[in-house]
């Protein structure tokens, strides 16, 4: 397999309503003892704060966010279609209860200190910028919470500006 190469941002083809709703991501971060991935379809990509930046939406229940919460630095990395079924098993098993990565048989890589899942074909390392939760007095629409919250368990809005783009 090939490494993984740093990837000028102002070159890359990027659908973010494919790869991100369609295809998903792994978001991946550490708090310098347990990594941990989880799958994510809610997201984009833009400019934010004059930086080039990703967002990313995690509920609070999510181990993961505890991770996030504890690292300047989170990934999020797109598999080939292959891994999809792994990409299920991300989105449905907990990290607090297993190491989801080795049971899923995929292993960790690091862009310095940021990790990230090395079966991907496409990694973006962000450096958090903010992080915003989410409450009900701000759905204008008040069909979100609703068809999204029912359960009170809502999401986080990370903001991190992307730092590396890595490509293989």
């Amino acid at each position: 397999m090939h490494t993984f190469q740093p990837y000028p941002a102002d070159l890359i083809e990027f659908d973010p309503f494919t790869k991100i709703g369609k295809e998903w991501m792994l978001v991946t971060a550490t708090d310098g003892k347990k990594v941990n991935a989880m799958t994510a379809s809610w997201g984009g990509v833009g400019v934010l704060w004059g930086k080039n930046t990703a967002f990313i939406f995690i509920r609070e229940s999510r181990f993961t966010r505890e991770l996030i919460d504890a690292s300047d630095y989170f990934s999020l990395t797109f598999l080939p279609s292959a891994h999809k079924s792994a990409m299920k098993y991300f989105g449905a098993i907990s990290g607090r209860d297993e190491d989801k990565i080795k049971n899923a048989k995929m292993n960790v890589n690091y862009h310095q200190e940021i990790p990230f899942i090395d079966e991907g074909n496409l990694v973006i390392c962000c450096k958090k910028m903010s992080a915003t939760p989410l409450l009900p007095e701000q759905f204008l629409d008040p069909e979100i919470e609703q068809a999204f919250y029912a359960n009170g368990d809502y999401h986080i809005m990370y903001v991190g500006e992307i730092v590396q783009i890595l490509a293989r």
